[in-house]
């Protein structure tokens, strides 16, 4: 397995792996945008939280409220931009969020363009986020996966998350939950898995 090495520039800004720039959305980013969350093998996951978005339009105006909401996030939650560092191109996006009701778990996520499915870049992402979430006196964060997302729930564990049970809590769907702490993280990077 490769080794991730994330550095933290400037605080929740952007965040720097091997091969990834995790950055702040930015409106002009909406074209890539649109080719991930428009792209139906992606949108199929991102129910009941949010639909597919249909157009460059209606993208302009998701990225626009994700980035008026982001400023009034506490560090370490927030939306990122992940631009793949050998060619600079947008591939996909990552969250840190609180989850309903009640905002007091913190959520875990990352949707990637289908054209760069299997390698690796979910994994690093989250690997990135997580290093970044417990950098800033956060205990654990959680994923949640919708049944079925076999890609997502390897991911997850790939990165030391155990599963913790099914919960309809969040979103008021069922989903599978996946829960991080820091000695989880260290050991998954310490054995290579």
């Amino acid at each position: 397995m490769r080794t991730t090495h994330t550095t933290f520039l400037s605080a929740a800004e952007e965040l720097s792996t091997e091969r990834l720039t995790l950055r702040p959305w930015r409106v002009g980013d909406a074209q890539a945008a649109l080719a991930v969350y428009g792209h139906g093998d992606v949108a199929r996951w991102l129910s009941p939280n949010m639909d597919r978005v249909p157009n460059l339009a209606a993208m302009r105006l998701l990225l626009q409220q994700w980035i008026a909401e982001d400023a009034g996030l506490p560090a370490p939650a927030g939306r990122w931009a992940i631009l793949r560092k050998s060619d600079g191109r947008v591939i996909g996006g990552a969250i840190l969020l609180p989850l309903p009701p009640g905002d007091e778990d913190l959520e875990i996520g990352w949707q990637l363009h289908p054209g760069v499915w299997g390698n690796g870049y979910a994994s690093e992402t989250t690997h990135a986020l997580a290093t970044w979430a417990f950098s800033q006196d956060v205990n654990e964060i959680f994923a949640v996966v919708q049944a079925g997302n076999a890609r997502a729930a390897a991911t997850v564990r790939h990165n030391g998350m155990q599963w913790v049970g099914e919960t309809s809590k969040y979103f008021g769907a069922d989903l599978q939950v996946f829960r991080l702490r820091m000695a989880d993280l260290d050991r998954a990077a310490a054995e290579g898995t």
